[in-house]
């Protein structure tokens, strides 16, 4: 199964960040959000990813482009300029990236990658989010249900605490509490080729006209997770996922480290 990443939008509540480099490699203990989010997927034993670019996407395309080198020990004979890989934690990715243009909606972006979706069910996700969703769950969950497209529902924390006023002013204050936002759009979808029927063009933003008419026409089911999720939108997103990680407290790391040892960027 394919995995597509929407890995174009420009990020614009986390300018602080996307000013520089696209949100995707917006970095998380070192490493771009993408890079976890490609994990996640990997924990599923799904590696064939199709990365669809637009704001900054020659950033993404380098850091690719270097990222065997990064990871990898090797030998260079300076004579001769021989390079030999003495020892590689490369994951064992096959990675597509296509340039879907800089103002294309979401769903025009995944209209524009038909020919790599090709004619099988794939995966599919946005670029700024991380969860320890079993995504293989979701996977079977979708090939039960015989939709045309599932969508992963999460409920957020929230991001500001709720106040219960009883008469007589007497307030009961809850700091944050995990799903007072309901049920929400997570991503992590899969979903049918034909999904792509669905689209009109490069202006069509999926979350809107699709989704409506998918959900119309019955062709939409939800798999509910109640665990892990969190997006990365703002500065104060950023600094709370680093956090966790930093700590060692990262629910949405489901994977083994045996593919961390390389640092990356050195």
């Amino acid at each position: 199964m394919k995995a597509v990443i929407l890995a174009g939008g420009r990020g614009t509540r986390i300018s602080e960040e996307s000013q520089s480099r696209p949100k995707p490699m917006v970095e998380i203990g070192g490493r771009p959000i993408l890079w976890h989010i490609m994990k996640i997927y990997g924990a599923a034993g799904i590696t064939d990813f199709v990365i669809l670019l637009g704001y900054k996407g020659y950033m993404i395309k380098e850091f690719f482009a270097n990222y065997f080198l990064h990871t990898s020990d090797m030998s260079i004979d300076l004579s001769t300029g021989t390079i030999s890989t003495l020892q590689s934690n490369t994951e064992p990715w096959s990675v597509t990236l296509l340039d879907t243009g800089q103002e294309t909606m979401t769903g025009g972006r995944l209209l524009r990658a038909k020919e790599h979706i090709g004619d099988e069910t794939f995966s599919f996700t946005y670029g700024d989010g991380v969860t320890d969703l079993d995504i293989g769950e979701v996977v079977d969950f979708h090939r039960k249900s015989g939709s045309v497209a599932t969508v992963t529902a999460v409920q957020p924390p929230g991001r500001y605490g709720t106040l219960d006023v009883a008469d007589g002013g007497h307030a009961l204050f809850a700091e944050k509490p995990q799903g007072s936002s309901g049920w929400v759009n997570g991503g992590f979808f899969v979903a049918e080729p034909s999904i792509l029927d669905y689209i009109d063009g490069d202006d069509t933003v999926f979350e809107q006209t699709p989704m409506n008419r998918l959900s119309m026409d019955r062709e939409l089911t939800a798999y509910q997770h109640q665990g892990f999720w969190h997006s990365m939108d703002t500065l104060w997103d950023k600094i709370t996922l680093n956090d966790l990680w930093n700590d060692g407290k990262a629910p949405w790391k489901i994977w083994s480290d045996t593919a961390e040892t390389a640092e990356l960027g050195r």
